[in-house]
C-alpha cells in the first residue's frame, strides 16, 4: 500500500530520482524503478515517463504584467 506524499515531496523526489534514472544502465534502472514505484504508488508505465523527462524550469504566472515595483 502506497503511503500519501504531498505534490512538493513527489515533485522533489522525481526530480532526485529522475537524474539518477536517467544516467543508469538497464538492470540499474529496474531496480530504481521498482522502489520508486513502491514509495508513489504511480503505475508503472507513468512512472518510466515520469522519470525520463527531463526537469522543466517554472513557468511564469498567467495574467497581466505587474505595472508597479515593490518599492
Amino acid at each position: 500500500m502506497a503511503r500519501q506524499l504531498s505534490m512538493t515531496t513527489r515533485r522533489e523526489l522525481t526530480e532526485a530520482v529522475g537524474e539518477r534514472y536517467r544516467r543508469s544502465d538497464r538492470n540499474e534502472k529496474r531496480e530504481i524503478l521498482d522502489e520508486f514505484v513502491q514509495v508513489t504508488g504511480y503505475h508503472r508505465k507513468h512512472a518510466i515517463r515520469v522519470l525520463c523527462r527531463e526537469p522543466q524550469p517554472p513557468s511564469a504566472r498567467p495574467g497581466p504584467q505587474r505595472r508597479y515595483d515593490d518599492e
